[in-house]
């Protein structure tokens, strides 16, 4: 006869998947990238003039860990176009996504912010805008002519994008007159389809050549800490040499988020301070090398 009593299920062990973790860092930061943060008027000044004329700063955008220093200093690099980029590198905290309509006004405001600041050297830069025709080139210069009007003694430095490789647009900023003009490199060329997946490092070099064969003094960026070595690292700055780049800056990464790249290495400042000294042999008319060197930190000290 059958038994009719309820059975028991078996006992079934799930194995939940362990969470992944990421090693964001090598181990605890060393002493040399220790900030110290301090606030004074000039930085609470700047924090005013951005929120009142609806600015972005990269300063703040990016975590830079300067922010305190140069803003304090009564410097800051000013982003235009909003705060969303088209792009998705996987070093970057700036936001992903489709970012909203140009504003009009952010031209003259920008330029409003330096004259009241009376900033000697400003920085503009962007988030890349590869949803408008010309990549927001245009708009870069409506923003050199506004500053020119409102601040004509300022030096202007622009930070721009590859604009997909369109000389024509690049052509469009170079001929609105500003000082100088960088665009970064970021990375070694065997990283590029991890580092910056939508961008092409052949033609990162032509934008620096282009604005050299301009007559503007041209200038770049790498982050160093990806999983580069250091002769890959000669080997880019040879390149940029060769092309004409007059300015270079080398830094630390950092990683913003666990969602991002993670750190490969800690570069010493030892490191740093060999390879600026290669970098002036090769014929770099100044080089900015640090730990915590960031493309526009200190970025008049290359005109003085």
């Amino acid at each position: 006869m059958a038994d009719d009593t309820p059975q028991e299920p078996p006992l079934v062990t799930v194995t939940e998947p362990a969470p992944r973790v990421r090693k964001r860092e090598p181990g605890p930061r060393p002493d040399w990238l220790r900030v110290r943060y301090s606030r004074g008027e000039s930085f609470r000044e700047i924090e005013r003039l951005k929120g009142d004329l609806r600015l972005h700063t990269v300063c703040e955008e990016a975590r830079c860990p300067n922010i305190d220093e140069c803003w304090s200093a009564g410097t800051a690099t000013f982003m235009l176009m909003g705060d969303v980029c088209t792009r998705h590198c996987g070093f970057c905290a700036v936001g992903k996504g489709l970012p909203g309509r140009l504003d009009a006004d952010e031209p003259a405001n920008t330029a409003t912010a330096i004259a009241r600041m009376k900033v000697r050297h400003a920085v503009i830069t962007s988030v890349n805008r590869d949803d408008l025709p010309d990549g927001g080139a245009g708009h870069f210069a409506a923003t050199v002519r506004a500053i020119r009007a409102a601040s004509p003694t300022t030096r202007i430095e622009l930070l721009v994008p590859d604009f997909q490789g369109r000389r024509v647009d690049m052509q469009t900023v170079l001929d609105s007159g500003p000082d100088i003009v960088a665009h970064n490199t970021e990375t070694v060329p065997r990283l590029y389809r991890r580092v910056r997946r939508e961008a092409n490092y052949d033609q990162s070099l032509a934008c620096i050549e282009h604005i050299a064969q301009s007559g503007i003094l041209a200038k770049t960026g790498l982050m160093l800490g990806l999983g580069e070595t250091d002769d890959e690292v000669e080997s880019v700055m040879f390149d940029l040499a060769r092309r004409g780049c007059a300015i270079l800056s080398l830094g630390q990464y950092l990683s913003p988020t666990v969602r991002h790249l993670a750190v490969s290495r800690w570069v010493s400042p030892e490191t740093f301070a060999r390879l600026a000294e290669i970098g002036r042999t090769m014929g770099f008319k100044h080089v900015e090398s640090g730990p915590l060197v960031r493309s526009s930190y200190m970025a008049h000290r290359a005109m003085e």
